[in-house]
């Protein structure tokens, strides 16, 4: 019989509604969502992923936050004040793979993910999915963009715990703790974590990864509006920790386009202070609505 682990319903905070990129607001602004047929600002995806991190520990332990990835394909966007619950697939004895989905209260899907403990992941969610792009062709705001472009620059980060992360993600670890759904004192207290310093969690990792985002100075055509569709954080020596300096490296690993979006994928490599040793990364796949690009031909958007 299949063993479901099932976390309990959180309402996550929406802690996007001033962020800004490329000079405008973001999607999570609730009257650019509004102009562009949303409701409302979204939650940011990111967030759902720390109610799996007390399943994913129970399961692996500590080992997790060491060499764990979690690859989600985000389903449906999620409302402030709507209830979100996550579920894991326990695997059998010894396997490093598991099977997880998070729902809405009434059922409506939220995301789907694979969840593994390195070193050997084996192919995740994400990468089977890549593997299943067809050729973009005919992208415009992304027509300058090309698969192999690297960031100009190695970009220096690190997140104190009062520490602004920036127009992306206008808030501090600190406020973000405040609200988190799966509090810990890990996060916090460095006498409290296994590793003796507190521990960026897994939901902040992509926080951290986007901070210096804007260097990169991606050639994507503005005015335009995107949202996260894919995205997947592995740790490789793990954990990340607060206050610790990193450097990160990034690379355009693919290209795609379905109906409503053009998407682009980034990989973005974590590594130490030094540059030599990688400790995790990102892949996160960026779907820019075609909708939100005043100058996208009209023949060419959806019906």
């Amino acid at each position: 019989m299949t063993d479901i682990l099932k976390g309990p319903l959180r309402a996550p905070a929406q802690m996007l509604q001033e962020q800004s990129y490329g000079g405008h607001k973001s999607l999570h602004d609730d009257a650019e969502a509004e102009r562009l047929g949303i409701k409302a600002g979204p939650i940011e995806g990111p967030t759902h992923f720390q109610q799996f991190v007390p399943m994913l520990y129970e399961i692996w332990g500590k080992a997790w936050f060491e060499r764990g990835c979690l690859s989600v394909h985000f389903l449906n966007m999620v409302f402030e004040g709507e209830k979100v619950r996550a579920f894991v697939e326990r695997p059998a004895e010894g396997a490093t793979r598991a099977k997880c989905w998070a729902e809405k209260e009434d059922g409506t899907p939220v995301l789907e993910a694979s969840a593994t403990l390195g070193p050997d992941h084996g192919t995740t969610l994400l990468e089977e999915r890549m593997a299943k792009l067809r050729p973009a062709d005919d992208l415009v705001i992304l027509e300058d963009m090309k698969v192999g472009m690297k960031a100009p620059k190695d970009e220096p980060v690190r997140m104190g715990p009062d520490q602004h992360m920036g127009n992306l993600y206008p808030f501090s670890l600190a406020q973000k703790l405040a609200v988190i759904t799966e509090p810990s004192d890990w996060y916090s207290d460095a006498d409290a974590s296994p590793w003796g310093r507190p521990v960026i969690p897994l939901e902040m990792v992509s926080v951290l990864a986007n901070y210096t985002g804007g260097m990169a100075n991606w050639p994507v055509k503005h005015p335009s509006i995107g949202l996260f569709a894919d995205l997947q954080m592995r740790m490789i020596d793990g954990p990340l920790f607060v206050d610790e300096d990193y450097i990160l490296r990034r690379e355009v690993v693919a290209l795609g386009a379905s109906r409503r979006a053009e998407n682009y994928w980034i990989r973005t490599r974590i590594f130490d202070s030094t540059g030599t040793k990688q400790v995790a990364e990102t892949l996160l796949n960026h779907g820019v609505l075609k909708a939100s690009y005043p100058h996208y031909p009209a023949d060419k958007l959806p019906a």
